[in-house]
């Protein structure tokens, strides 16, 4: 059966709606893998939406699909296609290319902070943290969080010693 133009074309039986599909031998599909760039394009759009203060669901409905979709995008379980990402990009408010790596030196850094963001509760501790206008009461919060972070990586080396 031919395909009339603007039709949509049904998936095949053995092939995920949603998934494309690339010849691997004569006559057979298989599915296409995700890979690290889908998982760093998840890894974007989770640290982008938390920093929105947008949940999944609300992501979700804003582009049309469930939230349980979005869970697979953000962790590289599934492609996200261009139509998608570029609606994604519009809600969140920056370019395609801020879910793409750059080749740039600074690449390195962005990578890092969307590392950092991506980490449970690093959100919440910076919008905590630009809430406080004192410059000097920021600076005792960094410095307070890095005293914390040298306690946690002291006792990471050396257990405490047990009691005699």
């Amino acid at each position: 059966m031919k395909q009339r133009d603007g039709e949509a074309k049904a998936p095949r039986p053995h092939q995920d709606a949603g998934q494309s599909a690339e010849k691997d031998t004569p006559g057979q599909t298989m599915p296409k893998q995700t890979t690290d760039v889908d998982r760093l394009v998840g890894v974007r759009i989770t640290a982008l939406r938390k920093a929105r203060g947008m949940s999944q669901t609300a992501l979700g409905n804003a582009v049309g699909v469930t939230f349980q979709q979005v869970q697979k995008y953000e962790k590289g379980q599934n492609r996200v296609g261009a139509g998608r990402l570029r609606e994604i990009a519009r809600l969140l408010e920056v370019p395609v290319s801020a879910f793409f790596e750059e080749n740039e030196p600074r690449e390195k850094t962005q990578e890092d902070v969307f590392g950092f963001l991506s980490a449970h509760g690093a959100i919440e501790l910076l919008r905590a943290y630009a809430q406080i206008e004192d410059e000097q009461m920021r600076r005792d919060v960094v410095a307070l969080v890095r005293s914390a972070a040298r306690l946690a990586q002291a006792r990471a080396v050396s257990p405490p010693a047990e009691p005699t």
